[in-house]
């Protein structure tokens, strides 16, 4: 299973676990600056707009950093021999 993986970047995946969590907690915690702390609209969409970029950028980087980590580049894959017994063509 962890062959189908080999190079792949988890970078987009990532960023959409963290774009995700971000308009969920950002509109959470919009909501809480609009009506508790009575705060202006603007901060409110930017409070929310910088959750949203910012959790998406963060999951972009983590997703990055996990792919570097766990899986080795197509190049160092492709060099070492495959043990599969189909033939290659």
């Amino acid at each position: 299973m962890k062959k189908q993986f080999e190079g792949r970047s988890l970078a987009h995946p990532g960023c959409l676990i963290g774009i995700t969590a971000g308009l969920i907690m950002g509109i959470v915690l919009a909501g809480v600056l609009a009506s508790v702390f009575n705060a202006a609209l603007n901060v409110v969409l930017l409070v929310w707009l910088g959750m949203t970029l910012g959790l998406g950028l963060l999951g972009w980087i983590i997703g990055e950093r996990l792919s570097m980590k766990f899986f080795r580049p197509r190049e160092q894959a492709e060099e070492t021999p495959s043990t599969d017994s189909s033939p290659s063509a």
